[in-house]
């Protein structure tokens, strides 16, 4: 199918959207419809996807919030160069993994403040709309403000995935999340008051307000009382980082990553694993092409857990990345055999081995671009809020190792593996497509399912999103129900542990900027947004 071959409009599903001056694609329509205003108002990409993303914590709080973390890919207008910067927290000072150990744990406590590393976005938000936007931080957190006072109707998927979440809540989080102790229903006003007075400091003194004041108090003394070991010097510290983004090609294009201690380069590793097939000529909803792309995931994630870590950590990025390793990853993959245990399987390439999320793309009249993820991990983060002003924090400290020796093992000042990670594609050096994919674990297959539907079956964006998925993970090759039973059972008969899982696998946002200059516009009809411009 052809970029331009119309859909089927006799079947259910959702049209591109198309304009001229600027684009926004996200996953709730307040979110896209706010980066909109702030783009006809003469801001810039970076102004509007800051507006959206912090809005998104409103309307999508289980998902994320200021008490998490974000990466972001973005080139300025008149550039082709894509810049990264890396907005992830850190463990706090005295946080060691040895301590957790003695104690009997082997992984970390997902809900518990072992788990909370430092929110690093909002210092993130503060420096680009600084450094790179137009309006400046009070006209961008406006509508925020205005949204978390005046409240937000629950959205169909927000309030499933709540109801799936309570459990997590626990203590100020419940009161501050729930409406009279139950989950709301759809088309109830969700309000966050407390959240709405952080921003307003946030909007008139800047970073500090929210790092160094009684608004840092409030967060570190939920932390403490629990028996984290954070420190006001642990808030106070708190700086995101320019970097340089990673890549690689995969048949004329290449794929931009954010660096670790993101997982991008998983991404790149399972295309290039891919790149060895013949994927074109598959059934892009058949058996084999399941397979294949399975078991890529497999080695891929496998490399993953083995190299992943703080960026001052990672010593094998470039053999992850190398298209050699690729290669040899590719040769132990069985065409009709399912296999059992990667970390086994990769060890004679490799050596011995020492979720919840959301995204917005903004393209603007001048065509900056940015890709910014946004996220505090699981659902709710990690269930614990500020007394106060109900920040919930996030628990991407749960992506630590407590193995001695790991190279993501927990320590003081480091970085944790994050799964979140913005792409874009570019061609000849030219960006055609800022995207993304949530879903926690599954967002580097989900890279590659989008970059293979888009170059090997020549779909649209929006097929490519709306496409069925596929995730091996845990054992399980999970098959959205566009699968049907028939493939099921053929993959089962490869060795694969098929599931169905009970919510769909991910949620995608992207746009398309023509050679004509035409923007398109896609959104993942997974989840309650959509792409709007003008």
């Amino acid at each position: 199918m052809s970029s331009r071959q119309m859909r089927d409009f006799h079947s259910p599903g959702r049209s591109a959207t198309w304009a001229q001056n600027g684009m926004c694609a996200t996953s709730h329509p307040l979110a896209a419809q706010v980066a909109i205003d702030i783009l006809k108002r003469d801001g810039n990409a970076m102004d509007a996807a800051i507006a959206g993303a912090v809005l998104l914590g409103i309307c999508e709080p289980q998902m994320t919030g200021i008490g998490g973390d974000c990466f972001v890919l973005y080139a300025r207008a008149g550039e082709n160069t894509v810049r990264a910067f890396n907005g992830s927290g850190r463990a706090p000072a005295k946080a060691d993994a040895a301590s957790l150990r003695a104690q009997g744990l082997s992984v970390v406590p997902p809900s518990g403040p072992e788990a909370v590393t430092i929110p690093g976005a909002m210092d993130t938000f503060c420096h680009l709309s600084a450094t790179e936007g137009k309006l400046g931080l009070d006209a961008i957190l406006a509508p925020a403000i205005h949204y978390a006072d005046e409240g937000v109707p629950v959205s169909p998927r927000v309030a499933c995935d709540w109801a799936k979440e309570e459990h997590r809540l626990h203590g100020a989080a419940r009161k501050a999340y729930l409406l009279d102790g139950r989950v709301p229903e759809v088309g109830e006003i969700f309000r966050a008051p407390g959240q709405a007075e952080v921003l307003r400091r946030l909007a008139r003194t800047g970073r500090d307000a929210f790092y160094t004041s009684e608004i840092a108090e409030d967060m570190l003394a939920a932390l403490q009382v629990l028996g984290g070991v954070h420190a006001a010097s642990d808030f106070a510290g708190a700086k995101g980082t320019a970097t340089l983004p990673i890549s690689g090609p995969y048949k004329g294009v290449d794929l931009v990553e954010h660096p670790p201690n993101g997982q991008g380069a998983t991404a790149i590793l399972m295309l290039n694993i891919l790149s060895q097939f013949d994927i074109a000529a598959l059934d892009p909803f058949g058996v084999q092409r399941a397979h294949l792309e399975a078991e890529a995931a497999k080695l891929a994630y496998d490399a993953r857990n083995r190299f992943l870590a703080d960026p001052t950590h990672v010593t094998q990025l470039d053999h992850m990345l190398s298209m050699e390793t690729a290669k040899k990853l590719a040769t132990l993959i069985d065409p009709n055999r399912a296999i059992a245990d990667p970390a086994v399987v990769s060890q004679s390439v490799h050596g011995s081995p020492h979720k919840d999320t959301v995204y917005i793309t903004v393209v603007d009249k001048d065509r900056m671009a940015v890709s910014l993820i946004y996220s505090i991990f699981q659902g709710f983060g990690s269930g614990i809020a500020s007394e106060k002003f109900g920040i919930l924090l996030q628990n991407r400290g749960a992506g630590f190792s407590l193995q001695e020796g790991h190279v993501n093992e927990m320590k003081g000042g480091k970085r944790p593996m994050h799964t979140i990670i913005p792409a874009m594609l570019t061609k000849g050096g030219q960006i055609t497509l800022p995207f993304g994919v949530m879903g926690g674990a599954y967002q580097p297959c989900g890279h590659a399912r989008v970059v293979t539907n888009i170059i090997d079956y020549s779909m649209d964006p929006q097929s490519a999103l709306d496409a069925p998925r596929a995730f091996a993970e845990g054992g399980e090759l999970k098959l959205e129900r566009g699968y049907d039973d028939c493939t099921a059972a053929a993959l089962e008969a490869m060795g694969h542990k098929i599931g169905r899982p009970d919510t769909p696998i991910g949620g995608a946002q992207a746009i398309r900027i023509h050679d004509s200059g035409v923007l398109e516009g896609a959104s993942d009809p997974r989840k309650d947004g959509c792409a709007l411009g003008y």
